[in-house]
């Protein structure tokens, strides 16, 4: 493990094992009043009240969350232009994702250290990197059918431009977040003898970017799942992980925004095709309805299950544990208290 990677492996250490994510960063900018039904989301505030923004990762620092993810789940390239935006304005909105994270952390860390005694650790930031399917605003980051036109360099294309924005921002940390499928074939034409072939890749885009921009920030990437068993597009995590686990650029796996009754069981299954740290931070247990853009009735998790669940979450390996979609600051905060008790 290089310098970089032992950032992460410190903190999860200070924290006693497991480290705490915050939680629902859009559900708390709308608990403020942000009106963000819209394809950009939560990186709406990026141009209209970046100042909330701030508020809310203070929120989530104060509640005892270890790690921020910034504002830039959904924050894209053809995101911005689509508003009407050039393309060096919507790279500096993106390197403000990373900006208003930091000064919000810097800010709250100079008062706690002064705290002789305070339980707090000094947050890292870590850099939202969304799937294809956040930026289509159509609800396929939770079925991963992106279409026949969607290949792995169209992938690749998509991403790379925000990866590079976003790591010469200097996070701490890189996010991938919510990812539907592995992209592991695609039929191509031999050139030999012009008969159609189906290439395997070894590496889904994420991962093959990560290796091809040589970055040296510690990253974990996290996938979504709608049956508790498998990647939403069908794909078993044994594919999906067995792509990431040939490289060395990636710290962390796991699950989030998925239901939280499904996170115990997938713990178990990622520990058996996995050596590398698991994450896991799951919603609330209501279900999105991408198209009608609303919130499904369903099973759900408040609070005192989120603290009841976290430490079995611990206790099955889970090494870095926080909350997505419709969690707040006092879910984040339940978890940390009973995970700090428990170190």
């Amino acid at each position: 493990m290089g310098k970089s990677s032992s950032l992460l492996e410190d903190l999860i250490e200070k924290a006693g094992g497991c480290a705490v994510i915050d939680g629902g960063f859009a559900t708390q900018l709308e608990i403020h009043g942000a009106s963000i039904n819209d394809p950009l989301w939560s990186a709406l505030c990026l141009i209209k009240d970046p100042d909330l923004i701030k508020t809310v990762h203070t929120e989530y620092l104060e509640a005892g969350a270890d790690i921020l993810v910034t504002s830039s789940y959904q924050a894209t390239i053809p995101g911005f232009l689509s508003k009407g935006l050039s393309i060096e304005e919507g790279e500096l909105l993106l390197e403000r994702s990373v900006t208003l994270a930091v000064e919000a952390r810097d800010r709250f860390w100079d008062v706690v250290k002064r705290v002789p005694v305070h339980g707090y650790n000094r947050a890292l930031i870590a850099a939202s990197i969304g799937s294809y399917g956040a930026y289509l605003a159509d609800g396929s980051e939770y079925s991963g059918c992106y279409g026949p036109d969607v290949n792995l360099d169209k992938l690749k294309d998509f991403h790379q431009r925000r990866l590079q924005v976003l790591v010469r921002s200097c996070p701490d940390l890189l996010a991938f977040e919510a990812i539907p499928n592995k992209l592991e074939a695609q039929p191509k034409t031999d050139e030999k003898n012009g008969s159609l072939t189906r290439l395997f890749w070894s590496e889904c885009a994420c991962v093959e970017l990560l290796e091809e921009e040589n970055v040296q920030i510690p990253s974990w990437i996290c996938f979504s799942s709608v049956d508790g068993e498998n990647a939403p597009s069908g794909e078993s995590f044994k594919e999906c992980l067995d792509v990431i686990n040939k490289s060395k650029k990636v710290n962390a796996v796991g699950i989030n925004c998925a239901p939280p009754h499904f996170i115990e069981s997938l713990i178990w299954k990622f520990k058996e095709l996995t050596e590398k740290a698991i994450v896991v931070y799951p919603n609330s247990g209501e279900v999105w309805d991408g198209r009608a853009k609303r919130w499904l009735p369903s099973q759900c998790f408040g609070d005192d299950k989120f603290e009841l669940y976290a430490t079995r979450w611990r206790d099955s390996g889970a090494k870095l544990i926080g909350g997505c979609c419709r969690t707040t600051p006092s879910t984040i905060q339940a978890i940390s208290k009973v995970l700090k008790e428990m170190s």
